[in-house]
């Protein structure tokens, strides 16, 4: 089943949901900001992403720049930071059995669903 970790008061999750919910498919939409993510999801999600923690990360949120903008930090601390400042994940992002995106711009979406 497909997946969407969502935010309701995101704009650009907002129309990620909207492009799911036009293709017709089943899908669920994880509000992580209310149940936040656990550390071997916000693994896995990095894992199907391909990519690096830092790179999952809103480096435009204030609290990132204020306290850790040009800063070194360990992959596994950026994780930790997110496990408890979900805010400072990318969104959405939505999953589909192996293959994952951050649907930014929404239209990534599409490649996978």
């Amino acid at each position: 089943m497909i997946k969407i970790y969502h935010n309701p008061r995101c704009s650009k999750s907002r129309e990620g949901l909207a492009i799911l919910e036009e293709s017709g498919k089943d899908f669920k939409i994880l509000k992580y900001l209310e149940n936040r993510l656990t550390l071997a999801e916000i693994t896995e999600i990095i894992e199907l992403l391909d990519i690096e923690p830092i790179d999952l990360v809103r480096q435009n949120e204030a609290f990132w720049k204020e306290n850790y903008k040009d800063k070194r930090i360990s992959k596994a601390h950026i994780i930790k930071l997110m496990l408890s400042n979900p805010k400072l994940m990318e969104r959405p992002i939505v999953i589909n059995g192996d293959k994952a995106v951050i649907g930014r711009p929404a239209e990534k979406i599409l490649t996978i669903i």
